[in-house]
């Protein structure tokens, strides 16, 4: 096959958030790579805002099924559905999940809207759109804002959880002011689990990963930030942990599992997703964040818990075409 691998073409080093952008271009390097292996041909393909300049690459490239990596169209996360959705507009087989659910899932807000209409256990919410006050009225402190949009934890660090009522507002508008809408979250310390899903069209759980923040001071909250992900000099890029507890307990195990599944089937989640949960204080699940088409670079979570199920990267790569094979049959 003659493979697209599509992609967002990231921002210069130095300019705001560059660490995560760039990301996407191990993972064009990565499944190149793996694709050579198999016998198949990579084009990469970088989609701007330029519909019918990629078109008409597609179309010189004759290529055949596409690995969608887009994560914003020119640093513009609202954009995430537009490579999808001219990929099913030119009938060419993709990876990952289509333009509806990327669209659904993207909305912070509305991803919320949906666990809580299916009766999906979730931390309450707020929408902080620039209002003069905020009516936090409902919320139990502390709260952490997370901008609407955003993915790969851009906006969010030690300073997006707000323990003081007092300093809400004036820190949302600070956030407001570099990101847009921000959504005002109730926060759960406790634990933190991924969960991964593989497969089409049955998804398959792959081994639950839980975030280890067992050495982080009593002064440091408990999340997964922008500097654990992408800062590799920083205390949180170090001291976060992604470990593969053998101990859970199995209707504990089996509990976060069915909720995964539930998730991946209420969004209409396609070939791969992650689901992140936490605990709260009884012990009972709450669905943090959707994670359609997760990051697929080598060492990123998913590649991990799919390596944990005993896949190298290039089986896993090799699955995704069997994927696209199928559909592309059909």
């Amino acid at each position: 096959m003659r493979i697209g691998i599509i992609y967002n073409e990231p921002v210069r080093e130095g300019e705001p958030n560059w660490q995560s952008s760039v990301d996407v271009m191990a993972q064009v390097q990565a499944i190149s790579n793996s694709l050579g292996e198999l016998g198949h041909t990579p084009i990469p393909l970088p989609f701007l805002r330029d519909p019918a300049a990629f078109t008409e690459k597609v179309h010189k490239e004759a290529v055949t099924g596409a690995f969608n990596l887009c994560e914003s169209v020119d640093d513009d996360p609202h954009l995430i559905s537009h490579p999808a959705a001219v990929l099913e507009l030119l009938n060419i087989p993709f990876t990952g999940s289509s333009s509806a659910t990327l669209t659904t899932t993207t909305n912070k807000l509305i991803t919320k809207r949906v666990l809580q209409g299916a009766g999906i256990k979730t931390p309450a919410a707020l929408l902080f759109q620039g209002e003069k006050n905020i009516q936090s009225t409902g919320l139990r402190f502390p709260v952490i804002l997370k901008p609407q949009y955003e993915d790969a934890s851009i906006g969010i660090d030690q300073e997006s959880v707000i323990t003081d009522a007092d300093q809400l507002l004036p820190v949302s508008r600070r956030f407001y002011d570099t990101y847009g809408p921000i959504l005002v979250e109730e926060y759960i310390s406790g634990r933190e689990f991924n969960v991964s899903l593989f497969g089409f069209p049955t998804p398959e759980v792959m081994p639950l990963a839980e975030i280890d923040f067992s050495t982080f001071p009593d002064d440091m909250h408990r999340i997964v930030g922008y500097k654990a992900k992408w800062i590799p000099d920083s205390f949180e890029y170090r001291e976060t942990r992604r470990i593969f507890p053998d101990n859970l307990p199995w209707h504990f195990a089996s509990q976060m599992a069915s909720v995964a599944l539930e998730c991946f089937h209420l969004f209409d989640l396609r070939d791969y997703g992650r689901v992140d949960l936490r605990l709260d204080a009884d012990n009972t699940i709450n669905v943090l964040e959707i994670n359609a088409n997760p990051c697929l670079s080598p060492d990123a979570g998913f590649p991990a818990a799919v390596a944990e199920n005993r896949m190298t990267y290039t089986q896993m790569v090799s699955e995704f075409v069997r994927f696209l094979a199928s559909r592309k049959q059909s």
